[in-house]
């Protein structure tokens, strides 16, 4: 058995704040350094505990488990784990208790992969040790139609695919940080959602089945953390795009919805949605590009909300769009920007909104219902 550990409850924030302590915009290297030593006391009390039990078990640190990452501090990306010195000491019949949320560039710098990035050490050790089950234990015992504190019809999923998972993590569900999935499906890991607390069997994520297909919506999904950018009069020609997009890019922004109207008189508006905490970032890189490429105004706006439904299902059933944006209407919600793909709608929203269209679409589409069982 691997164990991957996160930090205990806090204390990212408290080391955070105390980089804040030293400097205003503290040095990412060395944020970095400071945040992993929270996943060190962790692992290391644990290993304590189980040994005192009669246990034997070991505690390694991302060097010691040779979890290699890219050098982008606070958001690093896993590229490979050399996991010789793991099965060595499973070998031993020892509980291999690794740190999660850290990794070490190629020169051996310490990085840290984000929120949420002990679950990706978990999927991504399990991928590369090949394991048969990676169970993630949280403070929710599953995957829920929606957010239950924002619904208190929503209903656990007993499975769900990786697709629907990617879909819902990356709009907004807080259950697993989104790389994590990625992971699971990439290398087909199953991957399991279960309480800390309790004994539930909790939720399955798997490859998608005829069953999953049957039903056109499984989830509603509320984001908050997302912020809209808007260049007005952008020149309509070929190249512009990328001249705004790369920078934001380089800068490790993701860029998620865009949307591009229609040129009038060789000019155009050009929104996209970002991070909320890189919108002040994101501007400041925008305003000299727009200014060297002739842009009008480069703009942005916090108070808005992304309500998304996802289900596999969509592909085979008609209509759905419409129903959404018919139940939207019903309610007077004003819809600002639209992204679809094969398994997902998106809508931007004024914020106020988000909890009110998570409610109506949970409801017009009958998530509280669990789906008949085959006969």
């Amino acid at each position: 058995m691997v164990v991957v550990l996160s930090a205990m409850s806090g204390e990212t924030d408290r080391l955070l704040n105390l980089a804040r302590e030293m400097a205003e915009d503290p040095d990412p290297r060395e944020v970095d350094v400071l945040l992993a030593t929270g996943e060190q006391v962790t692992v290391s009390l644990f290993s304590m505990f189980l040994r005192y039990q009669g246990v034997p078990a070991v505690s390694l640190l991302s060097h010691q488990a040779r979890i290699y990452t890219d050098r982008a501090y606070g958001r690093a990306r896993i590229i490979g784990i050399d996991t010789a010195r793991i099965r060595e000491e499973l070998k031993k019949n020892r509980v291999v208790t690794v740190a999660g949320f850290q990794g070490v560039d190629e020169v051996g710098n310490i990085t840290t992969l984000g929120r949420g990035g002990s679950d990706t050490t978990a999927v991504a050790v399990a991928a590369a040790l090949k394991a048969d089950l990676c169970e993630i234990y949280t403070d929710v015992d599953g995957v829920y139609t929606t957010d239950p504190r924002i619904y208190s019809k929503a209903r656990k999923l007993d499975k769900i695919s990786y697709d629907e998972m990617l879909e819902m993590a990356s709009l907004g569900a807080k259950v697993l940080e989104i790389r994590s999935v990625g992971f699971a499906k990439r290398y087909s890991v199953p991957l399991a959602v279960r309480s800390t607390f309790t004994d539930a069997p909790g939720t399955l994520m798997t490859e998608e089945d005829e069953e999953m297909e049957e039903i056109p919506v499984s989830g509603v999904a509320l984001s908050r953390n997302d912020a809209r950018v808007t260049i007005t009069r952008v020149p309509d020609r070929p190249g512009i795009a990328v001249k705004l997009f790369k920078p934001v890019a380089d800068a490790n922004i993701v860029v998620d919805m865009i949307i591009q109207n229609t040129g009038m008189d060789g000019y155009t508006d050009l929104t996209f949605t970002v991070p909320k905490g890189d919108l002040k970032k994101t501007l400041q890189i925008l305003g000299p590009v727009a200014q060297e490429i002739g842009a009008q105004q480069v703009s942005g706006d916090q108070d808005i909300a992304k309500v998304s439904i996802v289900g596999v299902g969509m592909k085979n059933h008609p209509g759905i769009a419409a129903k959404m944006f018919e139940t939207l209407a019903r309610e007077n919600i004003n819809i600002l920007m639209i992204s679809t793909s094969e398994i997902k709608i998106s809508v931007v929203i004024e914020d106020k909104y988000g909890e009110l269209a998570v409610r109506a679409l949970h409801d017009v589409f009958g998530l509280e219902n669990p789906p008949p069982k085959k006969r």
